[in-house]
């Protein structure tokens, strides 16, 4: 068992914070050492627009698209040939998808701090989004899904999707990747993945040629979407000229579970994780040592059989995966929020009440039949969600992701006047005579304007 997933006892073993996150398992992934690798290959997008994407795509996706911007009738062709019970779900997926998604809006609202003073907030989406989807070991037309309903949810008027090239599919993206895109509705999509595909969101591309467009696309305000360890680093690269969602890691998922969880459950729901990705990581945090020990014999058994077993081997064998034995589910409590997981699930007997104490995790997945894979597809919920422990201050993708809140202030000159006094002490005590005679000059004028009047 020990070479399949490792054991870590923290009983009797009174942690402090700092100590408890450095004994949990994390990925030894750098983001900081795959900034450096994709650094130039930004600088060349920057520089060569579409004719340095179609050498990268050569270079890292062994195809050479002869479309970078997917034509129209490819998107139709890969719904038109979409086998009809996929459709059905992706349809089905999209409506709960958007029924949640309605619902985040954001209101806007107004105060009435005085008479004459009124403050307001306006919640308005940006005007440009990037959304990037993953083609590397799987098919996402899930993160199609996640992306787009949030960002049409959010009002924003212009939408493009990127996804990597497939040597298999003419240089364009997988055809169930195009076949959602065109369910949505979405008409801008590019056949560009990796650093790159980042890069051309965030910059902007030229054409290649006299016979390309001038442009190829045009800089986005915002990019969202999960990738692997590359992807983050290119946003992190392009954090401040663009918005970003986050610097999405590798998946992961925590299960906190007591003597009531079910051995097979919890088996099969670490593995689905694991198979994304080989630094994909799977934590049990459990009290039961009688648990622990039957999840690791089925995680061992059902390792054996699954299709994707070389990756989920690896996966579980790493330092990013582990099943942590605790003293009591407070100590469990303490450890999962430690962890800040993408994905936790809770077995417990009062799962639904431990929920409600949980304060750091991406999305939290309640009782025996909420499992991750329910919220990967068809839940309501975003699948997009901070990894790495970010969750103890950031949150999954949402309508918010896509929209901005404006404050607009309109005060009378009689509301001015009630207060200019007051403001003019506050920019004396800080050192700022010119906000104070910005506000006199206006009293002056209204208090003149007045005398005037009464003459």
């Amino acid at each position: 068992m020990d070479d399949v997933i490792r054991r870590i006892d923290l009983r009797n073993k009174p942690l402090s914070n700092s100590e408890l996150r450095q004994a949990l398992p994390r990925p030894e992934v750098s983001v900081d050492d795959a900034a450096q690798i994709v650094a130039p290959i930004m600088h060349e997008v920057k520089e060569r627009g579409a004719a340095a994407l179609r050498d990268l795509s050569q270079r890292f996706d062994s195809t050479r698209p002869a479309h970078l911007r997917v034509p129209a009738a490819a998107l139709q062709a890969a719904l038109e040939q979409l086998d009809p019970d996929l459709r059905e779900s992706l349809t089905e997926a999209i409506a709960r998808v958007r029924q949640v998604h309605e619902a985040q809006v954001p209101r806007d609202f107004t105060v009435d701090v005085a008479p004459g003073a009124q403050v307001r907030q306006r919640w308005i989406p940006v005007q440009r989004v990037g959304l990037y989807v993953p083609g590397g070991l799987a098919v996402y037309p899930s993160s199609v899904i996640m992306n787009v309903v949030a960002a049409q949810s959010a009002g924003v008027p212009s939408l493009a999707v990127t996804s990597p090239p497939q040597a298999s599919n003419s240089g364009l993206p997988h055809p169930t990747i195009l076949a959602a895109c065109a369910l949505l509705g979405i008409t801008e999509v590019y056949a560009v993945g990796g650093a790159q595909a980042i890069a051309m969101l965030a910059y902007g591309a030229a054409g290649e040629t006299a016979d390309d467009d001038a442009v190829l696309c045009e800089p986005v305000d915002v990019i969202t979407g999960p990738g692997n360890v590359y992807v983050a680093a290119a946003k992190r690269l392009v954090r401040g000229i663009v918005g970003i969602d986050s610097e999405a890691g590798p998946t992961e998922i925590a299960i906190v579970a007591d003597s009531t969880g079910d051995p097979d459950f919890i088996a099969s729901d670490m593995i689905s994780q694991a198979e994304h990705d080989p630094n994909a990581a799977a934590v049990l945090v459990t009290n039961d040592v009688s648990l622990a020990d039957a999840v690791e014999v089925r995680v061992a058994r059902r390792t054996e059989v699954t299709p994707n077993r070389e990756r989920v081997e690896i996966a579980l064998a790493g330092p990013q995966s582990a099943v942590v034995v605790v003293d009591d589910m407070e100590q469990g409590l303490r450890v999962v929020d430690a962890y800040g997981a993408e994905h936790l699930e809770i077995h417990t007997a009062d799962a639904h009440d431990l929920a409600q104490r949980v304060t750091s995790a991406g999305a939290i997945f309640v009782g025996p039949y909420s499992p991750v894979s329910l919220g990967d597809y068809m839940a309501g919920s975003n699948h997009v969600l901070p990894t790495g422990g970010v969750s103890r201050y950031a949150s999954g993708l949402g309508v918010h992701s896509y929209m901005k809140a404006v404050q607009v202030i309109e005060y009378s000159a009689a509301a001015l006047d009630a207060i200019g006094t007051k403001i003019v002490r506050f920019a004396n005590a800080e050192h700022l005579p010119a906000h104070g005679e910005a506000i006199t000059a206006r009293l002056d004028q209204s208090r003149g304007t007045a005398t005037d009047t009464e003459r």
